[in-house]
């Protein structure tokens, strides 16, 4: 079933969903599992698989030569979705990105997501590789997540690259795209942001996920100038409890957010990161509580390989 469909069923009740990452190369599925299983009592009815593209290494050889090679340290996105559907029976939706990808590589994904049943699939540009710092699309691929959600938009019209094919079978994709109530790093100007979004949603992104947040009234905002710009389809809130003091510096290097300053003087004082735990979670819930009070259709949270404090935060709520 669709995200949409599930919204929509909901009747109003904010739905609980969460993402999780493929396990890095040479590790065991059943880890992975162990970290879903204990959040299944809480019925999401969709869970996200991140989607990892390759990053470059420089090896050493001994006739001083570097040689650079190119690695995938999370592969299988499309093949831990499947394993998710079958041992859970729930849906999944599995992130395809614009790096890395041309735009045959992308159609022939989608085929095959298409073929296993998996209909909703989170479209997003991606990151540039680490090395490079810059994003570059490659020759003959999208450089603009936009341009991602039109060509699966097509595809749901049965058009092909192939021109030439007669008798195309048209898919039925609902499409997810990222907002960003913080302001994407690269947008110019947070009006930018917010045009840059409806323009996704007019190639034909049929719901928004945001980037995680702390302070609500972020949310509250970017909700509000969504909707004066035109932009109807649902926004779902991007949600995680801190863990450890180093998020602290982490998390606003890596996703370019705030942390309010309550947080940080609370986190800041714990002598451990058990105390951190408590407090993020603590924090975790009064947003949840505040979000769902809103009126949001779903609560999605971000896991990062771990369970238990979305748990204990789910635990509260539903």
């Amino acid at each position: 079933m669709k995200v949409t469909d599930h919204l929509a069923r909901a009747d109003g009740k904010t739905l609980f969903s969460f993402e999780v990452l493929p396990p890095k190369k040479g590790e065991n599925i059943h880890t992975l599992f162990s970290n879903i299983e204990p959040l299944m009592e809480f019925k999401p009815p969709f869970i996200d698989v991140t989607y990892h593209r390759e990053e470059y290494v420089y090896r050493h050889h001994p006739n001083g030569l570097l040689e650079k090679k190119t690695v995938r340290r999370r592969p299988g996105t499309v093949g831990i979705c499947a394993a998710i559907k079958n041992r859970f029976d729930v849906d999944t939706v599995p992130h395809l990105i614009c790096g890395g990808f041309t735009k045959e590589e992308t159609e022939n994904a989608l085929i095959d997501l298409h073929f296993l049943g998996i209909d909703s699939v989170l479209a997003l540009r991606g990151d540039p590789i680490k090395s490079e710092g810059v994003f570059k699309a490659e020759p003959d691929g999208h450089a603009y997540a936009s341009d991602l959600i039109g060509q699966m938009a097509n595809l749901n019209k049965g058009e092909y690259l192939d021109q030439e094919q007669d008798e195309t079978w048209a898919t039925n994709f609902c499409i997810g795209t990222a907002g960003y109530p913080e302001k994407h790093f690269e947008a110019p100007n947070y009006n930018a942001d917010i045009r840059y979004l409806r323009h996704k949603v007019d190639r034909g992104a049929d719901y928004v996920v945001t980037q995680m947040f702390f302070d609500n009234e972020e949310f509250f905002r970017y909700e509000k100038l969504c909707r004066e710009a035109g932009i109807t389809v649902p926004i779902i809130p991007g949600l995680k409890p801190l863990t450890t003091k180093a998020q602290l510096t982490m998390l606003p290097r890596s996703f370019y957010l705030n942390l309010p300053e309550p947080l940080v003087e609370a986190v800041s004082q714990c002598r451990d990161n058990d105390a951190v735990r408590a407090i993020g979670i603590e924090w975790c819930l009064n947003q949840s509580r505040e979000l769902m009070a809103h009126g949001v259709p779903c609560l999605h949270y971000y896991s990062m390989g771990k369970a238990e404090s979305i748990r204990r935060v789910a635990k509260e709520l539903f």
